[in-house]
């Protein structure tokens, strides 16, 4: 398994300084083998609960006899499995001298988790796990990155069957487990019609009444499926950004799938070959280059926009990061250059940069505010 440093060196800071962390993250992402790692590294004691597990489950039916008297790190997977454990956290760790630290794992988004911790507020942080990013496997693997997605099983699958194999039982499996212990109460063959349909608007703007349409249900039954695949971290929604201008903006939000792996089997794109030939891949690599900008740029995805007029001005990605605005253009060419919108960007929202992510390793000015850079060479050297 290749190690994920980073991310464990963050739960470890996170820990110093509250009592509990949830690590949130979809199913298969490594959120168990990134714990069970940090755990095997503590000095002190540690107690693991895999509430899946039918032993710890039996064990955990009393939840406050089971944590009263632990020390050190206590792990609970899938947490939210067990109902009312926040509110039990949060008198046991506001205990004198609280012996304990606790780190929850949960296959489902802060936002969601966050409506069962409220009584936790001021006690827990939370840390996202994405699925494998550049900075885990290296600049040398992007290709394979790109097309095979960056769940662990999938990325190190022995050839791209296996891969796409791997893909289509995760995808069913979800869709005929995950989703309903979510509490997503819409047959698998719905969603997964639902969830092919986003695929195809994947890096488009969201159109619910279209969507509605071709699956005969309303509009706003569509925006909460969408919701469903977005609490689930299947889906990215990336709205759009305002400013007071005369111009008319849209308004409507653009989606994502959050791995292009899943992504490109959904699309029936089984091959490297199928996906170059195929009218979605400039949308997925498009995809695939945000994702990885924000994390160079050490963004939140929170403060992620895009920004577009119905006059045809539009950038891809709008980042507010440290008191500066960053526009981010993805272009899946060899020689990007200066286009109309870059040039409205600039104007019309003041930004103080601009990057053009591109296939390769190299850099070069476009303009005094506007660089061109590889993704290989942003992902190892950064953007600045």
């Amino acid at each position: 398994m290749i190690p994920r440093r980073h991310h464990e060196a963050t739960l470890q800071r996170l820990l110093g300084q509250f009592p509990v962390v949830g690590l949130v993250g979809a199913r298969q992402v490594g959120k168990t083998t990134l714990a069970r790692s940090l755990a095997a590294r503590e000095p002190g004691p540690v107690t693991i609960f895999d509430l899946e597990d039918p032993g710890d489950a039996a064990s955990f039916s009393d939840p406050k006899l089971a944590l009263e008297s632990l020390e050190g790190l206590v792990v609970i997977d899938e947490v939210q499995h067990s109902e009312g454990l926040f509110r039990l956290l949060r008198v046991l760790v506001d205990r004198p001298a609280n012996p304990a630290r606790f780190l929850v794992l949960g296959s489902a988004g802060p936002e969601l988790l966050r409506q069962s911790s409220e009584s936790l507020a001021g006690r827990i942080a939370y840390h996202e796990l994405p699925s494998f990013g550049i900075e885990d496997v290296g600049p040398e693997s992007i290709d394979r990155l790109w097309f095979r997605g960056g769940f662990p099983l999938s990325f190190l699958g022995e050839d791209e069957a296996g891969s796409v194999q791997w893909r289509k039982s995760f995808i069913r499996t979800f869709l005929e487990r995950d989703l309903p212990q979510l509490g997503v109460r819409v047959p698998a063959t719905t969603m997964r019609r639902f969830w092919t349909m986003v695929a195809h608007y994947h890096g488009n703007r969201w159109k619910a009444a279209e969507v509605a349409r071709s699956m005969g249900v309303s509009a706003p039954t569509a925006n909460t499926y969408l919701d469903a695949m977005v609490d689930a971290l299947m889906v990215r929604k990336l709205t759009p950004w305002f400013e007071n201008l005369r111009k008319r903006q849209v308004k409507a939000p653009k989606v994502y799938l959050t791995d292009t792996g899943l992504l490109h089997t959904l699309l029936t794109l089984d091959t490297t070959s199928a996906l170059l030939g195929h009218p979605k891949s400039g949308a997925s690599w498009e995809g695939f280059a945000m994702r990885e900008a924000v994390r160079v740029l050490s963004a939140d995805w929170e403060n992620c926009y895009y920004w577009a007029t119905h006059g045809g001005a539009e950038i891809d990605l709008l980042v507010f990061s440290g008191g500066r605005r960053i526009g981010v253009e993805v272009k899946r060419t060899s020689a990007p250059t200066m286009t109309r919108s870059m040039y409205s960007a600039l104007a019309d929202l003041g930004l103080d940069r601009i990057f053009v992510l591109f296939p390769g390793r190299n850099r070069f000015r476009l303009h005094e505010r506007v660089d061109a850079v590889g993704l290989q060479r942003a992902c190892s050297e950064g953007l600045d």
